[in-house]
């Protein structure tokens, strides 16, 4: 008997690899498991053993023989949060770079929403199990503003915010190089890559629509600070936009060049400085905002 099955749909799966459709289907798994699972014979299509890069089509019945692990209950924990507002409906925090929002492959623990549920306990009913109260993220090493909903109405109004692109984003970010104009739009779509399914790409079989604006803050000898404001949530957005410019955020290992690891800058220079939304309960416009941190201020400071 599989323990595991999933239908192929238009909206979801139609024409995408087995190997990825699974890893979007099951969080628990990376890819290079869901290969190993293939090449063990133990994932079948219509009951058709298939290759990894077989192509879905609509209605077909994927089947995996893998006993999945039981969800396992998010513990709250005593992590120190720097919180910027808080009321009976949200709550808005300053995310350290390092703290990883919500568990996933790999991050079973000591992520945010540990956190929150040791503040917050009411919000473990809000949202999925898994990332309760969460309506929106920011990769491990980005800090910065985050907004997080404490009740079901306050959750589904800044979802269909975020939805909809009526929240505000503006990021910090130093980037490798001098940029000439003084602001532009970058308007590449953005997919998954062609070859390695875990990083996002301008060149992929299957890009959407990613649209970032920029502004030059500051220009340095190799360096340019810019203010970033993103039209679209794309995973990775600005990093693989600004990347295949020509201009790779400093301290970014995954899309950044290679003697970008061995500059002084411990971490991703990328900070979500100011958000702004309308306030779920009263309607109106709110901003809220959080200054450079201190290690990327410092960083700055050093520069030619």
């Amino acid at each position: 008997m599989p323990k595991k099955e999933f239908v192929v749909t238009t909206c979801s799966g139609k024409d995408r690899r087995l190997d990825i459709f699974l890893t979007e289907k099951i969080s628990t798994l990376s890819r290079s498991q869901i290969k190993k699972l293939i090449e063990r014979k133990k994932v079948r299509v219509d009951g058709v053993l298939r290759k990894s890069s077989y192509k879905l089509q609509e209605k077909e019945r994927v089947e995996i023989d893998y006993e999945l692990p039981e969800y396992k209950e998010n513990i709250p924990e005593n992590i120190p949060l720097e919180l910027i507002y808080t009321d009976e409906h949200i709550v808005v925090i300053n995310k350290p770079s390092g703290l990883v929002v919500h568990p996933g492959a790999g991050y079973k623990e000591h992520t945010l929403v540990n956190a929150l549920l040791y503040y917050f306990p009411e919000i473990k009913e809000i949202g999925p199990d898994d990332r309760p109260g969460i309506v929106h993220r920011l990769d491990k090493e980005t800090s910065g503003v985050m907004v997080v909903a404490r009740t079901s109405e306050a959750y589904k109004r800044l979802q269909r915010q975020f939805k909809q692109r009526e929240v505000q984003k503006l990021y910090l970010c130093l980037v490798w190089g001098k940029i000439i104009a003084d602001e532009g739009r970058i308007s590449w779509p953005i997919g998954r890559h062609t070859t390695h399914g875990e990083r996002m790409s301008i060149k992929s079989r299957k890009p959407r629509k990613a649209e970032t604006l920029y502004s030059v803050q500051k220009r340095f000898a190799k360096f340019t600070l810019l203010e970033v404001k993103p039209l679209t949530g794309r995973t990775h957005q600005i990093r693989v936009h600004l990347s295949a410019s020509g201009h790779p955020l400093v301290g970014d290992t995954r899309y950044g060049r290679r003697k970008s690891r061995n500059i002084e800058c411990l971490r991703l220079f990328l900070h979500a400085f100011k958000l702004l939304f309308n306030h779920p309960q009263t309607q109106q416009r709110v901003e809220f905002s959080s200054p450079l941190p201190q290690d990327l201020k410092s960083f700055l400071e050093n520069l030619d």
